[in-house]
């Protein structure tokens, strides 16, 4: 009887380790609601496009406003009521040197040293479904129409990939800019080069895809499917590594990240729940709730944003307009 009561303590124990809560600290953002938001690599900066605020980048070390930018100009202007902001994708290139911010039908590059926009472009044929930027400004835009283009902003090379037969959900390029992962409503993960478009890896889903994403260190890519299967690849080998380990039987990320060392995949999804998960074996290793969005019933808040900072501390951004900090076990 004793060693079932020390069992039972030692599991609320470890109920209690890994479902927290309460962020150490927590700043507001946005006083409405938050359209898009991106951390930097490496946690130093947040660019958050709101209903109330525009779009301001962040400075996460010390809470301060490095820049308010608008969609429609090509300096830095305030944003005002009279030009409302319809930013719905944000991107921040992983060495801090641009930011990207897009609406439906066009995009804007901005350079983080200067705060002016280096160039405006608008999409033809279809909208924008998601876009990212790289570490030389390299573009990457997935479109409804199935199509998916790569730009480079300063050459003007530019290179249209038609792997996909339906329409692109989520986009990811590597950090310099050289290979591209993408995924669609045609039920498929595409790892591709960016010079040649010829693919890499095809990783197949039984469902469409709703999110990819790859690591910094060239080791791992991930996509998500609408149901179960939510994996992690080998990039070299093209095989799966693991399977997200989660008991619904559908689970949707709004925000996915590797971790700076690739062992840990960062995720969010709509309904307010930050999780960490280990690499290799798909488990689940902590959980959280993010604050949810003033006045909502039931409490509700979609995770946009994941970045790790220093000292064992992940931060998000989410539609409440608050950047929370939360601190991880290792």
């Amino acid at each position: 009887m004793l060693k079932r009561i020390l069992i039972i303590i030692v599991a609320i124990g470890l109920v209690s380790c890994t479902n927290q809560d309460t962020p150490k600290k927590i700043w507001r953002h946005a006083a409405g609601g938050v359209l898009a938001a991106t951390i930097s690599q490496d946690g130093s900066l947040a660019l958050v496009s709101s209903s109330d605020h525009g779009m301001i980048l962040w400075d996460l070390t010390n809470n301060e406003q490095k820049y308010r930018w608008q969609q429609n100009t090509k300096d830095i202007k305030f944003f005002t009521k009279t030009a409302p902001n319809l930013v719905l994708f944000t991107s921040i290139s992983p060495n801090n040197k641009y930011a990207l911010s897009a609406d439906k039908d066009s995009f804007i590059v901005w350079s983080i040293e200067t705060g002016r926009s280096l160039t405006y472009t608008k999409i033809k044929d279809s909208s924008i479904r998601d876009i990212v930027i790289a570490n030389n400004g390299n573009i990457l835009i997935g479109k409804v129409n199935g199509v998916v283009v790569h730009v480079d902003i300063f050459s003007g090379r530019r290179i249209e990939f038609l792997g996909h037969n339906e329409k692109i959900n989520s986009v990811a390029m590597s950090p310099n800019g050289r290979y591209a992962l993408t995924g669609g409503s045609d039920y498929v993960a595409l790892f591709w080069d960016t010079k040649t478009a010829q693919v890499i890896h095809r990783f197949i889903h039984p469902t469409r895809i709703t999110k990819v994403a790859l690591d910094r260190n060239g080791k791992y890519a991930f996509s998500a499917g609408s149901q179960r299967l939510s994996a992690i690849w080998d990039l070299k080998t093209g095989k799966q590594v693991s399977k997200l380990q989660y008991l619904s039987r559908s689970l949707i990320f709004s925000a996915v990240t590797f971790s700076k060392d690739s062992t840990q995949l960062y995720t969010g999804n709509p309904g307010r729940i930050l999780n960490r998960w280990d690499v290799a074996t798909g488990d689940k290793l902590q959980q959280w709730k993010v604050t949810p969005r003033e006045g909502t019933r039931p409490a509700s808040s979609v995770i946009l944003a994941i970045g790790e900072g220093k000292s064992g501390t992940l931060i998000t951004e989410s539609s409440s307009g608050f950047a929370e900090f939360w601190d991880y076990q290792r």
